[in-house]
């Protein structure tokens, strides 16, 4: 698994103080976070098997930890838009007939989110919210792992994919200047489609549940 660790000292700013303004109609709202993505991975459907597939097989991702921003626009006192910002980087492994089999190498995705969230609580308290939204998956510069290397891939592609996301966090008031500790987990639905080549011949095609959750905590700062 490959890990960066992002470090939040606003975190220790720590103890909260009553009284801030809850977020009203034009605010921006800007988070700095530590997120754990956990995807799944599993093979949904072989759409082309060229290579023979062992019986049983199946796939899982890695997790990873990296640094993300989100911004947050109020287009009214309790509704905001909310976008992020991050890359995060896996490999994907044969699981069950391919135990242990390096399939994907470093795949990098950038996981284009936006949410419309609805904001709960009294003013000046903690606020709990939840969202939902629409996702684009693009991934970049992935490669296949070493067993496929050794079985003769010399290319690995996954496709771009539209998913959705549901959302829900809390946002804890910190002093009344706008600052504010922030937890948020969002689960992610989509299909991307995995191919392997051997030259130019697609040898290998499939279809996985990606899946992921996406755990955050950090800072939230108010403009």
């Amino acid at each position: 698994m490959k890990c960066r660790y992002f470090s939040l000292a606003a975190l220790a700013v720590a103890l909260a103080v009553p009284g801030q303004a809850a977020a009203k109609s034009g605010d921006i709202r800007f988070k700095l976070l530590a997120t754990y993505v956990a995807p799944d991975g599993k093979i949904d459907d072989v759409k082309l098997d060229l290579i023979g597939l062992p019986a049983g097989t199946q796939t899982k991702a890695d997790d990873n930890v990296v640094p993300t921003v989100a911004i947050e626009y109020f287009v009214a006192d309790n509704i905001s838009l909310e976008t992020i910002a991050g890359v995060t980087q896996h490999d994907v492994v044969g699981r069950g007939g391919l135990a242990g089999a390096g399939l994907v190498s470093d795949a990098n995705i950038v996981p284009a989110t936006l949410t419309l969230k609805y904001h709960f609580g009294k003013e000046g308290g903690i606020q709990p919210y939840v969202g939902a939204g629409p996702s684009y998956f693009i991934f970049i510069d992935e490669k296949p792992g070493a067993t496929a290397v050794a079985l003769g891939a010399t290319r690995q592609k996954m496709n771009d994919t539209l998913g959705f996301a549901l959302q829900a966090g809390i946002d804890v008031p910190v002093n009344d200047r706008g600052l504010a500790v922030t937890f948020d987990a969002k689960r992610y639905f989509l299909r991307p489609t995995a191919r392997w080549f051997a030259g130019p011949t697609e040898v290998l095609r499939t279809r996985h549940k990606l899946d992921p959750w996406v755990v955050s905590a950090g800072a939230a700062f108010r403009f």
